[in-house]
């Protein structure tokens, strides 16, 4: 059972990844500066959140001693995001990624669904299962995923999804 959930999860967080790189694909280079406003992350840097965020996300929830409050968050975010903290060109960040979605399902398979099914703490300090934190990564990802959808729109462009919805890639 418990590898069957892992299965719906990984398939799910590959469904996320997708449309984001599908996304930071459609942008062109000369805009991954872009930034709807002076106070928030520009395409480029929220690509690399997504990353860095992503790679915490497998880190904690695979160690045997996993805790999003063993450490403050910078901290822990240091912990995890050293490859993936600079990247601002596209096509290094495509790279990633792909890279860091392989590597993470890999990852993910080997640590194992009853690894998963187990618990772990919150930022709040609550116990939740770590499962149940992979699809919190997963939407976390969604959510910026659609701000990336936005941003293409803010530059007067048509999103990748709805491009493939119309036919149009």
């Amino acid at each position: 059972m418990e590898d069957r959930l892992l299965d719906e999860a990984l398939e799910a967080w590959s469904d996320a990844r997708g449309l984001v790189i599908d996304e930071a694909e459609n942008i062109p280079e000369e805009r991954y500066d872009f930034r709807p406003a002076p106070e928030v992350r520009s395409v480029g840097e929220l690509l690399a959140h997504i990353l860095e965020v992503s790679e915490l996300m497998v880190g904690e929830l695979c160690r045997p001693d996993g805790d999003f409050r063993r450490k403050p968050f910078p901290e822990l975010l240091a912990e995890y995001d050293p490859a993936v903290r600079d990247l601002r060109e596209k096509q290094e960040i495509l790279d990633a990624l792909r890279r860091t979605l392989d590597a993470g399902t890999h990852r993910f398979r080997e640590t194992g669904g009853a690894h998963l099914a187990g618990p772990i703490r919150r930022f709040d300090g609550n116990s939740a299962s770590r499962l149940a934190w992979m699809h919190h990564g997963i939407s976390q990802e969604m959510y910026h995923g659609g701000q990336l959808a936005l941003y293409t729109r803010l530059m007067g462009s048509v999103p990748a999804l709805t491009k493939r919805i119309r036919g149009e890639t």
